[in-house]
Formats: C-alpha cells, structure tokens, sequence
C-alpha cells in the first residue's frame, strides 16, 4: 500500500484529514525534506498502523538517506520509552522521582547520525503523539535555543496530528 491509495482510500467523513495530508504531501513550507520525511517516519511509527507506516517507510527511503532512516526510526523508539518514564515523573504527586536518575540508556539522541537538530525535531512530534508534556517542553527549548524558528516547530508538530489522524482513521475502518 502506498501513500497515495492510504490517501484516496480515506472515507467521506475523513475528508478533512485526507485534503490535510495532500497538502502535507504537496507541501513541505518551513521544513526541509529531511525534516519533513523523518519526521513523517517517526510520527508513522508512533502512531502504530502498519499500513501507514510501511507506506511511509516507502515513500521516505527514496527521499532520505539510510542514516536518516535509521534517525527517525530511533526517534520514534526512544521516545516510545521515554514519554512513557518522563510523562510518569511529570504527573506523579512526589517529587522524588524527578529527582531520580533515569537509567536509560538514550545514545542515539547524542549522536543520531544526522543534523541533531532534525532529531530534536522527530522526537517533538513523537513526543505530541505520545503526549509528554515535559518531554515537548525540553525538546522545543531545544530547538529554538539553537535557533530553529517556532513555524518550523510547528509544522514538525502539524506533521505528528495529521499523520496520527490518518492512522486513526485506517484503524477504525481496519485497512
């Protein structure tokens, strides 16, 4: 299954989320298409539909290189893990755990193998997918410390909400 068919295989009631996706597809303003492939790939892999994420999968190894495959996969992974540990010490009443080292072992995210900034990027609209609050805190004081301007934030963050939409959708109509 390809972009394309997921694309036109969307029901009526959907047809917001499928003219959003072809404007994702047809436009990529305040991202590069690196940013905008992995970040696809990451948010494809959170949000869990194995026909959107090998679709993605296709259409992002023409456009990326393999070690920007291998970033976003590793974004969509590492935060899998930490959304779940850092959403928990966000939301627990003591504070004892926020204190606590994390003993995770995040390497990737020192030296993902490309642009660390187009990392940071993955791993904020993954990061909204899963809904980890401190976790999109950090990774936009991040980006826009380094100067990456908040329209390219939120067009990493717009990629997450349309993508995951579509993957809603395939699950409800189980394609």
């Amino acid at each position: 299954m390809t972009l394309q068919i997921i694309q036109e295989s969307l029901p009526a009631y959907a047809k917001d989320i499928k003219l959003n996706l072809s404007s994702l597809l047809n436009s990529s303003e305040h991202l590069t298409e690196q940013q905008l492939w992995g970040t696809m790939l990451a948010c494809a892999m959170a949000s869990k539909n194995a026909n959107l994420h090998k679709a993605v999968l296709q259409s992002a190894e023409k456009k990326l290189s393999p070690e920007a495959v291998a970033a976003a996969k590793s974004a969509a992974t590492l935060m899998a893990m930490n959304n779940i540990y850092y959403r928990f010490t966000h939301l627990v009443s003591k504070e004892d755990y926020r204190k606590m080292p994390a003993n995770l072992r995040m390497n990737a995210m020192l030296a993902p193998g490309i642009d660390k900034l187009d990392f940071e990027l993955f791993s904020i609209a993954v990061s909204a997918i899963n809904g980890c609050g401190m976790c999109m805190d950090s990774h936009e004081k991040t980006l826009t410390s380094k100067g990456i301007s908040k329209e390219t934030v939120q067009a990493a963050v717009r990629v997450a909400a349309i993508l995951h939409a579509v993957a809603n959708v395939l699950e409800i109509e189980n394609t």
